[in-house]
């Protein structure tokens, strides 16, 4: 285990003013809070924590970073608090330490459901403090790097995770060789025989062609020197899984894989990158295709690079990179480099991007995303999909994912400008909308207004962007048709119980069903995501099946009471079958049975000896149970009529009728109704709010003091 003044050495190699100080009470802090803990390998626990501090050194980070790595598990998994590593270390290394502890706890390889939910919380962190996914990514790069003391499904699952999730984030973050890694060391799990395989091709190929890498590295420096151009060469050969990737990816073998090298030169300067590019072209055949510019349009993470294939020795394709050391730099750390020190001080690298409008460009089309299946789509295409660069007739440059297409590009533009899409020109040449771009390309949109969004758009757009905006228009040019249908298949289904689909039933329905309004249960009903009997069945339950036949006797109503007591329920609450109920004791009188709560019930507060702990039988229970409805209804002929013949449909009897105000335009009327429980009075209530003449009904209940209208309580 690296101790902690080889630690602080590390440091202090690109941080001079570290606080030494700091980092020994947190390297003190976590060995002591992680004492007796060990490994599967049988290795001290903390030796975790200060591994992946060491590597966190390697990327020339800030001391709360270091520090957030030498606790990043003591919160989770020691007795160690929020509280006290806030009031050690302040609330910037707390709060990272519990941003790293929720990191853990996240299944990201859950149902898609759950996974994107989780996905939604690591972009929530990550929009908080960036530097909390570093920790978390390293951490992730040291558990792969020793995962072969875990048990061999949990590798399997470690291992399809980091692939998934880790790996492609690690690489949207420009750390391109955390993502290599971590890719390689999950290959090696997931499918160690092909690994294998590939391995011994490569020393095969060695022990027949030497040290191909030296001999190129050579011949480059070379060539190099030779235009005075000062650079350092470094060659190495494509990792395992690179090199599986392109095989299965081309459907070819290994031994037609030809760019199975990669060389890097690094130069002084930006003109000395073109400068090298033209040596390299000159001495080399440059491969069509294989030309990328990433220092005129550098990537959102901030990658600046040319990238170029050649055909070196003996005609074997080699791919080189040709960047500045600042560039390298930010190629090597991503959006990292952003916190990188030098001397002390953080490093003004002019090509480090600021985390938070990377964040943005990264999320900035999730939220736009309807449902989870949609924000997954719109995560992996995001994280998955390198860049290419076109240009409108103008010369403006869009941005692109790999593989896209005119679609794309049109969305990318305006939206109006998708949706009215009917051809495109890609170098003055028409060409199909099915068409994957490529680097360079001047695309010109041609538009028509009578044109919309096609279903087979979606299958041929790549971007998230251009997928959502097409579902959306699809949606809502789908949504008239399927109201229209809706609507009518609510009538007929209204009709064959006897009633009108009107606007308020409608609107009462699709509040009872979660709807945010009628014209969306319509739509809904016109899609078969929910079928017309059902909400003929929500109003009217009562006449849409028989009510079930009582099994409870009013003897044996109450739970609690012996079933030979008396009993009344109180008029003030009324209580019925199915709401909580508690029971006053009268001297001489039984028990008064009252809903929990029922105001009068304050009136009993000292008089605790008085209470009964009661409940309602479960099952079916007869109608007989009062119930008054507070109701105003418009002054009409056959207005009450039709309200009393709704109510019996309900079946629900009417026991008292009496008016309370009358107007010339309505009434006011006070109806006792005898209901089986609250789902019966919920359902009761509901019918009778669909009818046009009722302004307003709700469950009466009387009021302890200032007399007026009753509040409205609901059934």
């Amino acid at each position: 285990m690296i101790e902690v003044e080889d630690l602080i050495a590390l440091v202090r190699a690109y941080n001079p003013r570290t606080n030494a100080d700091l980092i020994r009470e947190a390297y003190a802090y976590g060995r002591d809070m992680h004492a007796g803990q060990v490994r599967r390998s049988g290795e001290p626990y903390f030796t975790h924590p200060v591994e992946v501090a060491s590597l966190l050194t390697e990327q020339r980070l800030d001391d709360a970073t270091i520090i957030t790595a030498l606790l990043h598990d003591t919160i989770e998994d020691t007795r160690s608090t929020y509280a006290e590593v806030e009031t050690r270390f302040g609330l910037e290394i707390a709060e990272m330490v519990d941003g790293v502890t929720k990191l853990t706890n996240l299944e990201l390889s859950s149902s898609e459901t759950k996974q994107a939910e989780n996905f939604r919380k690591l972009f929530m962190a990550m929009s908080k403090d960036l530097r909390v996914i570093l920790v978390k990514l390293t951490d992730r790069l040291h558990n792969m790097r020793t995962i072969r003391h875990m048990a061999h499904h949990k590798q399997a699952k470690k291992a399809h995770e980091t692939m998934e999730i880790y790996a492609p984030l690690a690489g949207r973050m420009g750390m391109q060789w955390m993502r290599e890694e971590l890719e390689d060391l999950c290959f090696a799990v997931i499918n160690p025989e092909a690994r294998n395989s590939i391995l011994r091709r490569f020393v095969t190929l060695q022990r027949e062609a030497g040290n191909v890498i030296r001999r190129i590295t050579d011949d480059i420096e070379t060539e190099l020197a030779r235009a005075e151009i000062t650079a350092t060469v470094m060659g190495r050969a494509k990792r395992p899984f690179s090199i599986w990737r392109k095989m299965e990816e081309k459907e070819i073998g290994f031994s037609r894989l030809s760019d199975i090298y990669g060389f890097r030169i690094i130069v002084g300067s930006e003109a000395d990158c073109y400068r090298a590019l033209g040596v390299i072209h000159q001495r080399w055949r440059s491969v069509p295709g294989r030309f990328k510019d990433y220092i005129s349009q550098p990537k959102s993470n901030g990658y600046r690079s040319i990238h170029t294939t050649v055909s070196g020795r003996d005609g074997k394709r080699v791919e080189v990179q040709i960047r500045t050391r600042e560039m390298h730099e930010v190629a090597e750390r991503g959006v990292a480099a952003h916190w990188s020190y030098r001397d002390g001080v953080r490093a003004e690298n002019p090509f480090a991007v600021d985390p938070a409008e990377w964040l943005k460009t990264m999320t900035e089309r999730f939220e736009e995303a309807s449902d989870h299946a949609e924000f997954m789509e719109a995560v992996k295409l995001e994280m998955y999909t390198d860049q290419v660069f076109c240009f409108t007739p103008k010369g403006d440059v869009i941005k692109l994912p790999k593989g896209a297409t005119p679609i794309d590009f049109a969305y990318a533009i305006h939206t109006r400008i998708g949706h009215r899409t009917v051809a495109a020109r890609v170098d003055g040449m028409r060409v199909p909308l099915w068409t994957r771009l490529r680097n360079g390309q001047s695309v010109e949109i041609v538009t028509a207004e009578a044109q919309s969004p096609q279903a087979t758009w979606i299958d041929i757009a790549t971007t998230g962007r251009a997928k959502s905006a097409i579902r959306r228009a699809l949606k809502a040019e789908r949504r008239g048709g399927h109201v229209r249908l809706g609507r009518e298949l609510a009538r007929a289904s209204f009709a064959q119980v006897g009633k009108r689909s009107t606007d308020k039933a409608l609107e009462t329905a699709a509040k009872a069903l979660g709807f945010d309004d009628d014209e969306d249960l319509l739509a809904a009903i016109g899609a078969s995501e929910v079928s017309a009997r059902t909400v003929v069945a929500t109003l009217y339950p009562e006449i849409s099946q028989a009510p079930p036949a009582p099994d409870v006797s009013p003897e044996r109503a109450i739970i609690g009471l012996d079933p030979k007591a008396h009993y009344d329920r109180a008029t003030c609450c009324q209580p019925v079958p199915g709401e909580r109920i508690v029971g006053i004791t009268n001297k001489g009188h039984g028990v008064t049975i009252h809903a929990i709560d029922c105001p009068r019930m304050a009136e009993f507060e000292d008089q605790t000896d008085r209470w009964v702990d009661l409940g309602w039988s479960p099952g079916h229970h007869a109608p007989r149970n009062a119930v008054t409805l507070d109701m105003t209804i418009s002054n009409a002929p056959g207005v009450l009529g039709r309200i009393c013949l709704l109510i019996a449909e309900q079946n629900a009897n009417i026991s008292d009728l009496r008016f309370v105000d009358r107007k010339p335009d309505f009434f006011r009327l006070l109806i006792d109704v005898d209901v089986r429980d609250r789902e019966h009075l919920h359902s009761l209530v509901m019918a009778i709010d669909t009818d046009n003449d009722v302004a307003q009904v709700r469950r009466h209940r009387e009021r302890l003091t200032h007399p007026g209208p009753p509040p409205s309580i609901p059934a």
